[in-house]
């Protein structure tokens, strides 16, 4: 599902990752774990095609980042750590938003808006304004916008940061009732969070 092999980026004279190899199996929950700036944002935005690798090969969903983006991007669904919403549209609304984004065809856009809204557990604020909404159930949106298109793999970078320990548990369980559907990647900087989620764990430091 997943395929890395000498993986590389630079920023100039920095270096975010180096000669990063790992492999993941489809239907895997796999956490990247490792210190704020350990590179973890870095490799996920490759793998979302957000950038590209100094060096290397990744290879999503039998695409090449590099080569394929947009096959890529068909592939994935992608929660960065801090969610792309619009607080003046209701939940409902930037749904919709979102799967016209993600060329999901007319016809099916309503089905897979009622059923993002059941998975994440958003039917009672669906006609709620994003910004009246708590973190927790931004976060909530966040996840429903990055699986509005169905995708095989789901990718997300601290998904539990800055939520309260109830809003944490209900993420956490969101995320393991995905995980019999579509291979999924979390990134965190805190041992327990991965213990939690993830069937196995890749560890990255200092890139």
């Amino acid at each position: 599902m997943i395929s890395v092999k000498n993986l590389s980026k630079s920023f100039g004279k920095r270096t975010a990752l180096k000669n990063i190899s790992f492999e993941i199996g489809r239907g895997e929950i796999v956490g990247f774990l490792g210190q704020n700036g350990a590179g973890k944002t870095t490799l996920m935005r490759i793998l979302t095609t957000y950038l590209a690798p100094s060096s290397g090969e990744a290879v999503v969903g039998g695409y090449n980042v590099t080569k394929n983006p947009l096959d890529v991007r068909r592939k994935v669904g992608y929660l960065p750590e801090t969610p792309p919403l619009y607080t003046s549209m209701t939940v409902q609304e930037y749904l919709r938003f979102a799967a016209q984004l993600k060329e999901v065809p007319v016809q099916q856009q309503t089905f897979q808006i009622k059923k993002v809204l059941e998975e994440c557990r958003l039917l009672d604020v669906r006609s709620q304004l994003i910004g009246t909404l708590s973190k927790g159930y931004r976060q909530r949106v966040g996840i429903a916008q990055a699986i509005i298109n169905d995708p095989e793999i789901l990718i997300l970078d601290e998904p539990t940061s800055g939520l309260d320990p109830v809003q944490i548990i209900q993420v956490r369980n969101l995320i393991k009732n995905l995980e019999q559907k579509r291979t999924v990647i979390l990134s965190t900087h805190i041992l327990s969070e991965i213990e939690q989620i993830a069937q196995r764990v890749l560890i990255l430091g200092r890139g």
